[in-house]
């Protein structure tokens, strides 16, 4: 039986992961560029500034200093839908004061069945192009003013088969990686932070255990975020936080910059815009909404513009945050 797989929504979804802005920031060929997708609402609507940011679980992919002073667990869902992929984050967060906040996390990008035929056009069964990424962060307050952070991260990106796969080939290519991070909190003037990160530094994204392989992409990011406490002076319930990051390949070679905003009302409802350059997905904007009720915090973002638009789906970001 003559087997054909229809494999024009992968074509898509390699043709997103290898975007021209992300290629002209490296300088070089990189491998598993899925693991540059943002996750979570937060760090979407704020334009995915969030290096001096501590958003809670979501830390463990921008800056995994961001969890050292957690005061509060947290057991959090983060579920993404664009052109690229479907992706689902389930991540459990553990502060502590003596010993430091942990953090264990499973991210799982579905990045679509493809449909096998037969000469006939007959379906016989389906290709299941996934990525899974297992991660455990750990990070610990210095002082009043610092924060380190590391994150260990397991990757594993496959392609298997379900029904008739006799002539279909399906392969795993797997890699380690480690994020470092950390953040100051300026002395006398607490509405600074700074924060800088290294990410995706590890061993080569091999196909099953053949010689050679892809580099990871490497990024270093610095930003700062910044309170604006004037605002405090004139309306009581209204807070308004500013965030830049600086985000370069380890040549540093063309640097580019992201933007964010977050209005806040009475501390739970939050109003999130941002500026996004070189994304995976080619989008140039985001916005974001935040409402906190009690120890729940929801959280639900969009971008604009880039491929995931362009082909009529709108890039949506849902965030479910539990504290206790």
């Amino acid at each position: 039986m003559k087997l054909r797989v229809r494999f024009v929504a992968i074509s898509g979804v390699l043709a997103c992961l290898s975007a021209p802005g992300l290629g002209a920031q490296t300088g070089v060929s990189d491998g598993a560029l899925f693991l540059l997708l943002p996750v979570g609402a937060q760090t979407v609507g704020m334009g995915q500034a969030m290096v001096a940011e501590r958003p809670g679980t979501e830390a463990v992919w921008s800056n995994p200093a961001g969890i050292a002073r957690q005061e509060k667990k947290e057991a959090a869902i983060h579920h993404s839908e664009t052109i690229a992929a479907r992706g689902d984050v389930i991540a459990f967060l553990i502060p502590g004061k003596r010993l430091g906040a942990f953090a264990v996390s499973l991210n799982v990008l579905d990045f679509g069945n493809q449909q096998i035929t037969d000469a006939s056009g007959t379906p016989v069964g389906f290709v299941l192009p996934r990525n899974i990424l297992l991660a455990g962060t750990y990070a610990t307050a210095i002082g009043r003013h610092f924060s380190l952070g590391v994150t260990l991260k397991g990757l594993q990106y496959r392609v298997d088969c379900s029904g008739q796969c006799a002539n279909v080939a399906t392969f795993s290519a797997t890699s380690t990686a480690l994020d470092l991070g950390m953040q100051y909190d300026v002395p006398g003037d607490s509405s600074i932070r700074l924060g800088a990160a290294v990410r995706n530094v590890g061993t080569k994204l091999k196909v099953n255990d053949r010689a050679g392989g892809d580099a990871l992409p490497t990024r270093i990011e610095v930003g700062l975020s910044y309170q604006l406490t004037f605002v405090r002076q004139y309306v009581s319930d209204v807070e308004v936080r500013l965030a830049g990051d600086i985000i370069a390949a380890k040549n540093a070679d063309d640097p580019s910059a992201r933007l964010g905003a977050d209005f806040i009302y009475q501390k739970n409802v939050h109003l999130r815009a941002g500026y996004i350059a070189n994304d995976a997905d080619g989008a140039n904007a985001a916005v974001g909404f935040g409402l906190g009720a009690g120890r729940l915090l929801f959280d639900i973002a969009r971008t604009f513009g880039g491929l995931s638009e362009d082909a009529g789906k709108t890039p949506a970001y849902v965030s479910l945050r539990f504290l206790f």
